[in-house]
């Protein structure tokens, strides 16, 4: 069976979750993986722009470098990146059969989506000196944890998933932070709690974190700043590049190579000229979205759904200042707030609220989750006016 057959067969959530599962999986399989260095992206925001530059960083110094990230948009190569290509089918479908050989049936069957892709990425990526590996929503006992890291790199800590996490920003940061074996390069993060966790587990464990801005001179800022201002990048990126040049400077102890573009869909790209599709889901990153439109004075018709247990009326609440007015889109998944309910929401929060019924001349931004910008890429392409111009895609 095909790997993207494979993996449909199982539910992408599981309510029970079993952290001993991936790591007898790991026993089964870790001779057939390369000798490539590990780096660990951890956090709740910003993971998959840190890693890609981080990525993007270290092929310009001269290594081969796979970069694994999640979830996908339209296909399932995007999660496993490969010095500047997506994973073509036929690799991806040669690592299955040797994992789905190794594993043997009962347990390839037994693994959840998550880690049967995390095995599936590590094999693809066993010519690689580096593997930049992004955890999914966890820390400790996520799948990206079963392999012996070169360096954690942690971007900012923030309430979700409180369900699997914790209700609290406290709980949060001891799961995600427990996942580093000895040394982690720590970014920009808003809640002190996170930097007490941080205190802690160096006096608990020894193992050493180490602030991003102590490791990067005026002229990687400078250079950022300017790359930023050039690049067509949203301004809040200017922290994922510092803190994935901070972590290239504590692997290669020099100076990083800045990337002028990037090569992540749905990371505030802009795919036609009055179209921002963005994968974020959560009141920071409704922020960081916010303050961007802000800057740029641009007020938008939100697109947008949300899963139900995500606290869609607080990223409404902070989208606020830059919404003309929401129109929902549907989208196939059962997690999914129900209809009724969100548009309800929508309009005791103020907003004119409609369907989503196609795209005029007004900007829109396409916001809610990556189920969100699945849906509306799949659905409406056709319409967008131009082409994709944004340095972004």
């Amino acid at each position: 069976m095909e790997l993207e057959k494979f993996l449909d067969s199982k539910p992408l959530y599981y309510k029970k979750f079993d952290p001993f599962r991936i790591k007898k999986a790991f026993e089964l399989v870790k001779e057939a993986f390369g000798g490539f260095e590990i780096v660990h992206v951890v956090g709740t925001n910003g993971k998959g722009t840190t890693g890609r530059f981080l990525a993007l960083m270290l092929r310009s110094a001269g290594y081969r470098v796979g970069h694994y990230t999640s979830p996908h948009i339209l296909r399932f190569g995007e999660r496993v990146w490969i010095d500047g290509f997506e994973a073509e089918d036929s690799l991806l479908d040669r690592a299955h059969r040797e994992i789905y050989g190794l594993l043997g049936e009962e347990m390839a069957r037994e693994l959840s989506y998550f880690e049967y892709s995390t095995l599936v990425a590590a094999f693809c990526f066993r010519d690689c000196d580096y593997a930049v590996m992004e955890a999914g929503l966890g820390g400790e006992h996520d799948a990206t944890s079963v392999f012996k890291k070169r360096l954690s790199v942690i971007t900012p800590i923030d309430m979700d998933h409180m369900e699997f996490l914790g209700d609290s920003i406290e709980s949060i940061a001891a799961t995600k932070l427990k996942s580093v074996e000895n040394i982690a390069v720590i970014g920009y993060q808003k809640h002190q709690e996170v930097w007490e966790v941080v205190r802690r587990l160096q006096k608990e464990s020894g193992v050493l974190f180490k602030n991003y801005k102590e490791l990067l001179n005026r002229d990687t800022l400078i250079e950022i700043a300017d790359v930023i201002e050039k690049s067509g990048f949203a301004d809040y990126f200017a922290q994922n590049l510092a803190l994935a040049a901070a972590a290239f400077g504590e692997l290669e102890k020099k100076r990083a190579p800045i990337p002028k573009s990037m090569d992540l869909r749905g990371r505030f790209e802009q795919v036609c000229e009055n179209v921002i599709v963005d994968v974020g889901h959560n009141p920071a990153a409704a922020r960081a979205i916010r303050d961007e439109l802000k800057r740029d004075s641009k007020k938008a018709v939100l697109v947008y759904n949300s899963f139900k247990d995500k606290d869609y009326r607080e990223v409404l609440k902070i989208l606020a200042p830059v919404i003309k007015r929401v129109e929902i889109l549907p989208i196939c998944e059962e997690r999914a707030v129900e209809e009724e309910i969100l548009i309800k929401t929508v309009k005791e929060l103020g907003f004119e609220c409609d369907l989503f019924k196609g795209l005029g001349d007004e900007e829109y931004l396409v916001f809610g989750s990556f189920k969100v910008v699945e849906q509306f890429l799949k659905r409406y392409q056709g319409e967008l006016r131009c082409r994709p111009k944004s340095t972004i895609f």
